[in-house]
């Protein structure tokens, strides 16, 4: 009954202490009545998605006062997530709640309550920034595999007489994201004064394509000697058409490896999590002595030292 007790009074002052925060940084009331700034013909709006739009306003107020955000905005853009910064930290302090109530069910009863909490709650922007990583890396993955197709693409305008500049809006249309999405950025950029190369440069840093800033080389060497540029794409496709195999084969290779490697990181993590949720009393000896803490520490080190290592071994530039 104690434990039920203490649990409900740490959940009840985190929701107390984020109230707090959020009539914090809130932005005041406007003191215009709601019926004149209301338009004629506008909808009932939620009471949630009026909370909801105050928070996120709210934080944005923040992320300007400070000057960064914690997840900037070329980073969502990179991952494909049309969501402005401040909605995407709602989203993950909304997260960090669940999981903090989730962390606090599953230590009901235990002396770990809040420190299985913290964990749970830090989980959420963790993950929210490794998932943003590998969405990135998953886009610009598929931006270098459909480049052989656009070439083909891009030369084939160029064959049917049409200027460089039509050919790469025809690409935009016709290809797949996130080919169409970079394509379409580089013609709406050229639409608003920036030089054709500048764009294609400014798309390759974008996207990490060394193969993709070749092309905006020998597009940059073509405009400015002149020459056939079809016949030159057609040539820089072949030769990235043969990197691209020789990346998939070496990829191949090494994917046993990166396997064996997630999985000697997360044994240990997982036992470790395991037994202190179902068994903590396991763990007394080492929590109740210096000598047990400096274990973990130094345990927790060489994990951190290995899992580099390994993961510099497996990972295999190309």
């Amino acid at each position: 009954m104690n434990d039920l007790v203490a649990a409900a009074g740490i959940a009840a002052g985190l929701i107390a202490l984020l109230v707090l925060v959020f009539l914090v940084i809130a932005p005041p009331l406007a003191r215009v009545p709601l019926e004149r700034r209301r338009a004629p013909d506008a909808a009932e709006v939620s009471v949630l998605t009026k909370v909801t739009d105050r928070t996120v306003k709210a934080i944005d107020g923040v992320i300007h006062r400070r000057g960064r955000a914690p997840f900037s905005a070329t980073e969502l853009e990179q991952a494909d997530i049309r969501l402005a910064p401040s909605g995407f930290v709602l989203l993950v302090m909304s997260a960090s709640i669940v999981l903090a109530l989730l962390g606090l069910l599953l230590s009901i009863g235990t002396p770990w309550t809040v420190p299985v909490m913290l964990v749970f709650a830090v989980l959420a922007p963790i993950g929210a920034k490794v998932a943003l990583r590998l969405r990135t890396d998953r886009r610009r993955a598929k931006f270098a595999d459909q480049l052989d197709e656009t070439l083909g693409l891009l030369a084939g305008g160029l064959r049917a007489g049409h200027s460089l500049l039509r050919a790469v809006d025809a690409v935009a249309h016709e290809t797949e994201s996130p080919t169409s999405d970079e394509f379409a950025r580089v013609v709406n950029e050229t639409r608003i004064g920036r030089e054709l190369g500048d764009a294609f440069d400014n798309t390759a840093t974008r996207m990490r394509s060394d193969d993709f800033q070749w092309v905006a080389q020998a597009i940059a060497i073509n405009r400015e000697i002149g020459g056939n540029l079809s016949e030159v794409l057609d040539q820089v496709g072949h030769t990235i058409r043969e990197r691209n195999q020789i990346r998939r084969q070496v990829t191949a290779l090494a994917a046993e490896g990166k396997i064996s490697a997630y999985v000697l990181i997360a044994l240990p993590i997982g036992v470790f999590a395991f037994l202190l949720l179902t068994q903590p009393s396991y763990f007394n000896g080492f929590f109740g002595s210096i000598v047990g803490i400096l274990a973990l520490v130094v345990a927790a080190i060489l994990l951190v030292v290995g899992s580099i290592w390994m993961m510099a071994v497996v990972k295999v530039k190309f």
